[in-house]
């Protein structure tokens, strides 16, 4: 009976030293970036928070994260006045763990150019996102069909077009 207690008690010790030693879930910001980024729930955590209302056949969720503009202003992506001449030729390229892709021009994240703000959500219904959605998610509120709310979202790669 010990032996097994203790073969039990070093399984579950070995499993939450795995389970430590993975890395946690997180976004990388990458490409045309002064400051490339890589964030967890935690560094999201500490930024500004917002929240956005989607319903989606009847059911309503509410999504909690940081505004996209705020994570690529962190990287040094340039917006507001910095946003003219070459730098409009410039988009995002949000990868999913999946392989999906979708993009967003650099014009159409800004808030100083169009009121369509982009959220990058770590909380669904105030619950850290569930398996299959991943743990972040891109929530694009005002796009009709929801192709472009990237679910399990990994990286944002920034690409500047040459003229």
């Amino acid at each position: 009976m010990r032996t097994r207690r203790r073969l039990l008690v070093l399984g579950i010790l070995g499993s939450v030293l795995l389970a430590a030693q993975e890395p946690q879930p997180s976004i990388q910001v990458t490409g045309a970036v002064k400051q490339p980024l890589t964030l967890t729930a935690g560094d999201l955590a500490k930024m500004p928070r917002s929240t956005v209302r989607m319903a989606n056949n009847g059911m309503e969720t509410v999504y909690e994260g940081v505004w996209l503009h705020e994570v690529l202003k962190k990287a040094g992506v340039p917006q507001g006045s910095e946003l003219r001449g070459k730098a409009l030729a410039g988009y995002v390229l949000a990868e999913a763990q999946d392989g999906y892709q979708v993009v967003f021009s650099l014009g159409e994240l800004d808030p100083a150019f169009i009121d369509n703000e982009i959220l990058l959500a770590d909380t669904a219904n105030g619950k850290p996102m569930p398996g299959a959605q991943g743990r972040f998610r891109l929530v694009v509120p005002k796009d009709k069909p929801a192709a472009r709310s990237v679910r399990m979202l990994t990286k944002l790669d920034v690409v500047q077009l040459r003229k």
